[in-house]
């Protein structure tokens, strides 16, 4: 029985798919079906045009007393109050960067110069390697001590309960992500959190590719810091980072001497990415306005609870049609599970790559590798072939779904 799609009907999903002019492009004469959000999700019109906007009519830098460099001050802290309802927090606790990996490696260095060789921090084996680089360098040139939460092959999970036993009275961080770019796998943070600050340890979420999935709320995760890419939810290419106030003021940060001393801009080095700030608030709003409700919050959560509901429709729909081949192998939860409408899969005889190629023929784009998530690939003994992946946005229709299907089904059984 195939999985039937749950939204508010087909022209809900064209007035969504009509603001996105990518979905315009054809390739050998086929519309073309974007898989690859994992990787950076397509953007739609409000957010180019409001770069676009700022870049016109109020390009400036900050701090200075004229009337563009004012409003420049005034939509990034609206940009702030965005971020701060998407993910929950008080504007004084986002900053902005290049990207997640970039203001991980920042952070990271900061919370280095307060601990000392032996000190420990622990990561997991499903993590992307924005969430364990960064701890690498404080193990080679601080002496940092690396503990692991192992992958369980057979599910994709982590095995959480491993992680009393790495914690002790060293434990400085547990870095942790909240969902899986590889296998879609969700994990409670939440839970890890918790235990993290039973422990006095503090803790760092990597939501980047939660953040497009699930409506992130850093109190009730419970966090220290998390990070997300605003590419991933619709935006242009902005990190964002959150930090507790509290704890953005205790940093020992690498700054220039007169740059702002005060959460949040502490975080944030030299100029910043104005339009593409006004275009992650722009993102923001993109998403609100899918749902309903009195604030902006409550607008994201409706729209949030009805994307993860069509995700999972589609997952299914995906998960179902691709099952029963012979030569193709699934990875990851199964639907049902806690979990994004992400799927990995290989198919018996080629490489990864070769796929991707092979459907990009027919105007399905897949993306395809080990998507900076090494060890999961190593652990699942596919570091070389590589895994195609395909992901599930806000734009997804049931039919490229089956264009996924029957394009991968023309390769194994052609």
């Amino acid at each position: 029985m195939t999985t039937t799609v749950q939204m508010t009907g087909v022209a809900r999903l064209d007035a969504i798919r009509a603001e996105f002019p990518a979905l315009l492009r054809a390739h050998r004469g086929q519309p073309v079906a974007y898989f690859d959000g994992p990787g950076g999700t397509q953007v739609p019109r409000p957010v180019a045009e409001a770069m676009t906007d700022y870049l016109y009519h109020h390009n400036a830098n900050t701090h200075w007393a004229y009337p563009t460099s004012a409003e420049t001050d005034a939509l990034l802290h609206q940009a702030r109050e965005a971020a701060g309802d998407f993910l929950n927090a008080s504007p004084e606790e986002i900053a902005f960067g290049l990207n997640m990996t970039t203001l991980t490696f920042h952070l990271a260095r900061a919370l280095g110069r307060e601990w000392s060789a032996g000190d420990e921090v622990i990561i997991t084996e499903l993590d992307h390697h924005a969430n364990v680089a960064p701890w690498q360098a404080l193990a080679r040139e601080r002496g940092i001590v690396l503990r692991t939460i192992p992958l369980r092959v057979t599910d994709g999970t982590l095995d959480l309960t491993a992680l009393p036993r790495l914690l002790g009275p060293r434990t400085r961080l547990v870095a942790i992500n909240a969902a899986s770019n590889v296998l879609g796998t969700i994990t409670d943070v939440a839970a890890v959190c918790a235990m993290a600050r039973q422990a006095g340890a503090l803790s760092f979420v990597d939501a980047v590719h939660a953040a497009s999935h699930v409506l992130v709320d850093v109190r009730a995760i419970g966090c220290d810091f998390l990070g997300c890419s605003a590419y991933k939810f619709y935006g242009p290419h902005v990190g964002l980072l959150f930090g507790r106030k509290e704890r953005i003021e205790q940093l020992d940060l690498p700054k220039v001497l007169p740059a702002p001393d005060t959460a949040p801009e502490r975080l944030e080095t030299g100029t910043q990415n104005h339009e593409g700030i006004v275009g992650t608030m722009a993102a923001v709003d993109f998403l609100a306005g899918l749902g309903s409700g009195p604030t902006r919050r409550a607008r994201l959560a409706s729209a949030f609870s009805e994307l993860h509901h069509r995700g999972s429709a589609l997952l299914g729909r995906l998960w179902e049609g691709l099952a029963g081949e012979r030569r193709i192998q699934l990875y990851g939860p199964p639907p049902g599970s806690p979990r994004t409408p992400t799927l990995s899969f290989t198919v018996q005889g080629m490489s990864a790559e070769a796929v991707s190629r092979r459907l990009a023929e027919r105007g399905v784009f897949t993306s395809h590798g080990d998507f900076y998530a090494v060890t999961v690939l190593e652990r699942l003994g596919l570091l070389e072939q590589g895994l195609v992946r395909a992901g599930c946005a806000c734009y997804t229709s049931a039919d490229e779904v089956d264009r996924l299907i029957g394009g991968v089904k023309h390769l194994v059984r052609g």
